[in-house]
C-alpha cells in the first residue's frame, strides 16, 4: 500500500549521474552530501567497502533527517577473480584513466554497485548489491587516448562512461539492470522504494 503523504526522500550523493537517474521514477527528492570517508580499510573486498560506504552515506544523511528515507549508493570497478581481486577507483585523472583502461584492455570487469534505502525514525534499512559484468575489447593505446580525451572519464570507477562514447570500448555487458552501470540501479532501487510505501509508478 502506497503512502497518501509519503516522506520526504533524500540522495545522500553529490554525482550527477545519479541524480539524473533517480530523476527518472518521478519522486520528489533533495540531493545532500553525505560527507564520508571513502578510503577503503586495509584488506577490505569490494563487496564489503561498497556495501558499508552505501550505509555509511546514507546513515550520515539520515542522522540529521530522521523522518526522511534516504538513498546511500557506492560502486567499485574490480578487476580480476575474486581470490585475487583489484579494485579501479575514479581515476582522477587522464593518466590514471588510460592506464586504468590499458589494464582492462581484454578483459572482464566486474562492477558492484551497493544500494541502502535507510530511515532513521522507522529504524529500518533495505539493501542490495548489484554486479554487473563489462567485457573489453582489445584496446590500443591510440583508441585509450582517443577515449579519453573525447569523454573525459575521469570521475567514473574503472574510468569508463558506458552510457557515452564507452560504450565503444566494450565487447559485451553482463547486466539484468541497464542502469546499474551508471551508478544507481533503478530496477531493484523501485521495488525498495514501494516496499517503504513510495508510489513508483
Amino acid at each position: 500500500m502506497f503512502l497518501q503523504s509519503p516522506p520526504p526522500l533524500l540522495l545522500a550523493s553529490t554525482s550527477p549521474y545519479r541524480r539524473a537517474l533517480l530523476t527518472r521514477l518521478g519522486l520528489p527528492f533533495e540531493c545532500v552530501a553525505p560527507g564520508v570517508d571513502e578510503t577503503p580499510a586495509s584488506g577490505e573486498r569490494a563487496a564489503a567497502l561498497v556495501t558499508r560506504l552505501a550505509r555509511a552515506k546514507a546513515h550520515a544523511v539520515a542522522r540529521d533527517r530522521p523522518q526522511a528515507w534516504v538513498i546511500g549508493s557506492d560502486q567499485a570497478a574490480v578487476l580480476g577473480s575474486e581470490a585475487e581481486e583489484r579494485i579501479l577507483g575514479k581515476p582522477g585523472s587522464a593518466e590514471r584513466c588510460r592506464a586504468q583502461l590499458a589494464a582492462c584492455s581484454g578483459r572482464a570487469v566486474r562492477f558492484l554497485t551497493a544500494v541502502s534505502l535507510t530511515c532513521e525514525s522507522q529504524r529500518k534499512q533495505l539493501e542490495f548489491l548489484d554486479v554487473t559484468t563489462v567485457r573489453y575489447r582489445t584496446l590500443d593505446a591510440d583508441s585509450i587516448a582517443r577515449y579519453v580525451e573525447r569523454d573525459r572519464p575521469e570521475d567514473c570507477a574503472g574510468g569508463v562512461r558506458s552510457e557515452a562514447l564507452g560504450i565503444a570500448l566494450c565487447e559485451a555487458i553482463e547486466s539484468t539492470d541497464p542502469t546499474a552501470l551508471v551508478g544507481l540501479p533503478l530496477i531493484r532501487l523501485s521495488e525498495l522504494l514501494r516496499q517503504a510505501g513510495f508510489a513508483v509508478p
